[in-house]
């Protein structure tokens, strides 16, 4: 648990150091080095995270999937087209951090 809430602080931080630089650099003018360097980390930061994280709920949904349809096989109908929304809607959640990314890169 302790792990868990380091690692989501320090992304946390990187991440809200990134939006803060932005805010500044909005008001101050050209960006320097260094919020360069905070945006470039939030923006791998963010589609790594959403990519692990889909990945993640893409496994789990399959596999609860599989295991309905190897229980229950006259099911499969039944099963295929929620799960295939439902996974659809997941990439969806990586595709949007994936523009958030290329929106923190056009910054630089």
């Amino acid at each position: 648990m302790k792990r868990l809430l380091l690692v989501v602080g320090a992304l946390w931080l990187t991440l809200g150091e990134a939006s803060v630089v932005m805010a500044a650099a909005d008001a101050a003018g050209p960006l320097d080095s260094t919020s360069k360097a905070a945006i470039a980390l939030a923006a791998g930061f963010a589609i790594g995270l959403a990519a692990f994280g889909a990945a993640l709920a893409q496994g789990r949904m399959a596999a609860a999937a599989m295991e309905s349809i190897g229980r229950n096989p006259n099911s499969a109908e039944k099963i295929q087209v929620p799960m295939i929304l439902g996974l659809a809607f997941i990439e969806a959640l990586a595709i949007y951090a994936l523009l958030i990314a290329f929106f923190l890169q056009g910054k630089i």
